[in-house]
């Protein structure tokens, strides 16, 4: 089934445009789930997600494993096989003993980022920083040889505390729906802040996603995101991308992905900075032609 567009675009998508966060889902069955779900995956095919990206004008796309699949990026890459590989790119999330041929595969079809996932609704839990640091100190090293970037999906409280060790890695990282720090706690929140400070040292390896605003915001207008999505914009434009999140799985009956992508307007007024967001910044990130 198609998924039309649920509103109009407010603005003129740029050219070169890019979706840099979306997932697709296969038949319930095709494809095997992992462990305890936190949501029941929907079928989201690729043809039904390309519907909604036409319409949206986007020409570039970037395919990031969802946590149901685990660590077999399976559905994804079959998905990816069907693109044209000069504007598809994905970012997958591996084993640790995964052998240097497969991420070279891997790397044809067009990955170019590992996946380091903690639900964000992880309550706080003493030590998980330390635990995972090995993990990403090794991965750090890897993705420096291949040319691959991390991409961290963690709960607010466990971004404040990896912001040290964000300054230290070697590769390009990004954080994704705006590293989870919670719109309803303001920008002046100290852990918001501190990423600033980061965001605004240098043009440096630390990259935030305009994604999932309806896990960080306050439904149903998210009013409450602007200030925080212009404090980022403000401390440096250029390490800032969006996507889609597309399906919005557990959110899909709430939010539509259009009015999520007019939010972006009401964050950049100014067409050339929606032009950065969408085009320029992503095309660099994600080595496109």
């Amino acid at each position: 089934m198609s998924h039309p567009l649920d509103a109009l675009p407010e603005f003129e998508t740029p050219t070169g445009a890019c979706d840099s966060h979306f997932h697709v889902f296969g038949p319930e069955g095709q494809y095997p789930y992992a462990g305890q779900l936190r949501y029941k995956p929907p079928h989201a095919p690729l043809d039904d997600y390309l519907s909604l990206a036409k319409g949206l004008g986007f020409q570039r796309f970037v395919f990031v494993q969802p946590s149901a699949y685990g660590r077999d990026n399976s559905c994804m890459l079959d998905a990816m096989r069907l693109m044209n590989r000069d504007v598809c790119r994905g970012i997958v999330d591996v084993e640790d003993d995964v052998s240097d041929k497969v991420l070279s595969e891997m790397h044809a079809l067009g990955v170019r980022g590992l996946r380091i996932n903690v639900s964000p609704v992880n309550p706080r839990e003493e030590g998980l920083l330390q635990k995972m640091l090995p993990r990403i100190l090794r991965w750090d090293a890897r993705c420096a040889e291949l040319g691959w970037h991390i991409d961290f999906l963690l709960p607010g409280w466990l971004t404040e505390e990896m912001l040290p060790t964000l300054q230290k890695l070697k590769v390009n990282h990004s954080l994704a729906h705006m590293g989870m720090f919670l719109a309803v706690n303001g920008p002046q929140q100290k852990g918001f802040q501190n990423l600033l400070r980061l965001l605004s040292e240098s043009d440096g390896k630390t990259w935030i996603k305009f994604t999932g605003t309806y896990r960080m915001a306050t439904a149903p207008s998210f009013a409450d995101a602007r200030p925080m999505a212009q404090a980022i914009l403000e401390a440096n434009s250029n390490r800032v991308i969006w996507g889609s999140d597309y399906p919005h799985l557990s959110f899909a009956d709430q939010v539509g992905s259009v009015a999520l992508f007019n939010l972006l307007k009401e964050w950049a007024p100014d067409p050339a900075i929606r032009k950065k967001i969408l085009t320029d910044n992503p095309k660099q990130l994600f080595e496109f032609n």
